[in-house]
């Protein structure tokens, strides 16, 4: 496969000035359009209009410029096929041996918030076109998408004039790769307009959808972060892909490691877990200093302190024993105090808006820490888009629902026994229920103010889960107060907890025999509201 002839048209023009100057030092002729074609003729490199090689001009405004035939024949063309050959001198087209194309930037016109009109007008059709001509027919045609492969495709036609069959068959993966991420992108936009939009019940019988939701699942593009070494056990393959654009808000994607081993798959797990927990305290550099602590995806002890070092230990010793092995979120940049009390205890990652140089160097005595870095977190809430949706996997499927983004709000809790919580109980219920959300289901969480003091989660039953609880809490469940993630089904839970020492409630309400769970409440003394709303976590 001998490169003649080679068809650039870019968005992304970095290193295209370089990479076309040494395509023409090897004697292959350039086409380009547009913007393309202006800068390379700016850059006094030979190159010669897509329309004067077409003999078509552009039109609609420049909607079509490159479907033509002469260029997708000089792509498609079999250049061992006799009839192909035929067709080609017939209609007068020539071979184009090399496509280098980048689409319009559809994901950063809708992540500057364009209006509706000019994000469908970065919709691009000619480039997906020829990226598919080149990727059907890489038997005769190298395809670049990206930049960073500009380098390695000049150095074999350097080499040799042509691009051998190897790397041909890596470009036209990822040329696919490239054109399905970007129709995923459109369609996870078109899909959030709908959902602003009028609610319309789908109009297909046999899978109806959410009212204002898209048949078409909104799964965006996303672009490898690392390939990990392994997934959640050492025989599973797993790697790391962010979502594209970035998220507005805080996210493991975006961190920067500093230190430590390459993060595993179950790191990223437990981290995001943890990062997740932690949004629900963090106010900004002016917040009051929070900590959650995770292992194995649930929190295991939350706490918020006057200094982030009080607020760690509050966190850490709410539950030692689970601590160990874990990570560390933190709301604020990990000063020295704290991350002398980091070092204490043996963590997998710690994740925070920053380290001081003090606090790095204490911790970089722990080689395999790893520390993740995430500015955006130290914002605080105010400053964050959180993302709307949620995707998770089942073999053969994919769910996707709305993000659980609702916090706590006491003012429309109802208090349903016959004495309310105090001002201290309401406090301290408000800070359990937040917790709480992010503990899997049955989830139980014990609180004394700005700390938990004894969490049970992931059982098949609501009693075990309070059993754990109070037994993971000990003596500081005396006085402490509970939140539940759903409702009371019977009076045991509710009873295993007071005789533990619970002497307030935040459940959902809602079961059959709440009034047998309100007496039994109303028998021992204890305050009992209702949130109305419920925090299952599967």
């Amino acid at each position: 496969m001998t490169v003649t002839r080679a068809l650039l048209s870019v968005s992304d023009k970095a290193g295209l000035v370089d990479f076309a100057r040494g395509l023409v030092a090897l004697g292959i002729e350039l086409l380009s359009t547009g913007g393309t074609h202006a800068l390379l003729a700016k850059e006094g490199i030979a190159v010669r209009q897509v329309s004067e090689f077409t003999g078509a001009p552009e039109m609609l405004g420049g909607r079509v410029k490159t479907l033509h035939p002469k260029v997708h024949g000089g792509i498609l063309a079999r250049r061992e096929l006799a009839e192909d050959q035929a067709d080609m001198a017939a209609q007068g087209v020539l071979p184009i041996d090399l496509v280098v194309v980048n689409l319009y930037p559809f994901r950063e016109a809708v992540a500057k918030g364009l209006p509706h009109e000019e994000v469908i007008e970065n919709i691009d059709i000619g480039g997906p076109s020829m990226l598919r001509s080149a990727g059907k027919n890489a038997k005769h045609v190298a395809v670049v998408v990206d930049p960073a492969d500009y380098a390695p495709v000049l150095a074999e036609l350097q080499a040799a004039r042509s691009v051998s069959d190897s790397t041909r068959a890596r470009l036209q993966a990822k040329a696919f790769g490239h054109t399905a991420a970007y129709d995923a992108a459109i369609a996870a936009y078109l899909a959030e307009q709908l959902a602003k939009g009028p609610a319309q019940e789908s109009k297909a019988p046999d899978a109806p959808v959410p009212a204002g939701w898209s048949e078409t699942p909104p799964i965006g593009e996303y672009k490898l972060v690392q390939s990990l070494r392994y997934g959640e056990n050492p025989h599973q393959k797993a790697a790391f892909y962010g979502s594209m654009p970035a998220p507005k808000e805080p996210s493991l994607a975006q961190g920067k490691q500093l230190q430590g081993k390459e993060l595993s798959f179950n790191n990223i797990l437990d981290a995001s877990a943890a990062l997740e927990a932690l949004k629900e305290f963090a106010r900004g550099p002016d917040g009051t200093p929070a900590v959650v602590v995770v292992k194995h995806t649930n929190p295991c002890g939350v706490a918020r302190g006057k200094t982030l070092a009080e607020a760690y230990k509050a966190a850490r010793d709410a539950d030692p024993v689970s601590a160990f092995g874990g990570i560390a979120a933190l709301t604020h940049v990990v000063d020295e105090a704290t991350a002398k009390l980091l070092a204490e205890t043996f963590f997998e990652v710690i994740v925070a808006p920053g380290f001081s140089p003090e606090a790095q160097a204490e911790l970089a005595r722990k080689k395999a820490l790893r520390l993740l870095e995430l500015p955006l977190l130290g914002l605080g809430r105010k400053a964050w888009v959180p993302e709307s949706r949620e995707l998770r996997s089942i073999p053969g499927g994919l769910l996707v629902q709305s993000r659980d983004l609702l916090s706590a709000e006491p003012t429309v809790w109802k208090t349903v026994t016959k004495r309310a919580p105090t001002e201290q109980e309401l406090a301290t219920l408000t800070f359990a229920w937040n917790v709480c959300k992010h503990v899997k289901s049955n989830a139980i969480v014990l609180a004394q103010p700005d700390v938990t003091v004894g969490i049970g989660m992931g059982q098949t039953n609501r009693v075990d889960s309070v059993r754990i609880a109070v037994t993971r809490a000990g003596d500081r469940a005396k006085g402490s107060v509970l939140a539940g993630d759903a409702f009371f089904p019977f009076p045991d839970g509710l009873i295993a907890a007071i005789e533990g020492g619970v002497t307030a409630v935040a459940q959902p309400g809602g079961s059959v025999r709440d009034a047998e769970v309100i007496a039994a409440a109303d028998e021992r003394g204890v305050a009992m509201v209702f949130t109305g709303a419920r925090h299952f976590r599967h």
